[in-house]
């Protein structure tokens, strides 16, 4: 069976009527406290601040000012002997007239040294020719013994240098096996002739390049 609430009992029917009655009540409190006590005195909260003087100085900017160097100081006069402090100098000199004076050689002219680097051509008309082939090359070369016991074999490119009368005047190697062999392959060159190479006709100095080979039997 529900349990229902009584009309007595229910709160919240009576809670509008009880608001409504108490701001009744507020009202005439304050209206009495107004009505009775017209004269209340309010106390003047005084805040007392001590004055703080901040001085502010102007800060003058400095300047760098150029002044002109001194003047010279004035020199001390200095008092010249009289003539009678100066003493009488004898100034002589022997000189004889009768002895004629040889004008000084002039120095030597120096020597031009007229030496003029000798040019050799890598292309001519006609290259130089070693004289009797490279079998004359073969009668001078000898085989290091160096080169023969590590078995060293192969060929040497020698570049001779053959000026106009046929001589080889320098040699370089472009291409060696090394053993001993590249020495041993420019001194052969340099012991040969060379028919000159020309050029529209003239022997001039040329470059040619020799094979040189080294062949164990």
């Amino acid at each position: 069976m529900a349990l229902e609430k009584t009309p007595k009992a229910d709160i919240r029917a009576k809670a509008r009527r009880y608001f409504e009655v108490s701001l009744v009540i507020s009202l005439l409190l304050i209206t009495a406290a107004f009505a009775f006590f017209p004269d209340l005195e309010r106390e003047q909260v005084v805040i007392e601040a001590n004055d703080e003087i901040v001085k502010v100085e102007d800060i003058e900017n400095t300047r760098q000012e150029n002044r002109p160097p001194p003047p010279p100081r004035p020199p001390i006069p200095i008092e010249a002997p009289s003539s009678d402090a100066i003493e009488d100098i004898d100034i002589s000199s022997e000189i004889d007239l009768g002895v004629q004076m040889e004008a000084p050689s002039a120095p030597p002219a120096p020597k031009k040294e007229e030496e003029e680097e000798e040019v050799y051509f890598e292309v001519v008309e006609d290259p130089p020719t070693i004289i009797g082939g490279l079998e004359a090359v073969k009668k001078h070369l000898v085989y290091p013994d160096l080169a023969i016991r590590a078995g060293v074999e192969g060929t040497v490119i020698v570049l001779a240098y053959v000026n106009k009368e046929g001589v080889v005047t320098g040699t370089e190697v472009l291409r060696g096996i090394g053993g001993g062999c590249d020495e041993a392959a420019m001194e052969a060159v340099k012991k040969v002739r060379f028919n000159p190479g020309q050029q529209r006709g003239k022997p001039v100095n040329v470059k040619v390049s020799v094979p040189v080979k080294f062949r164990l039997n």
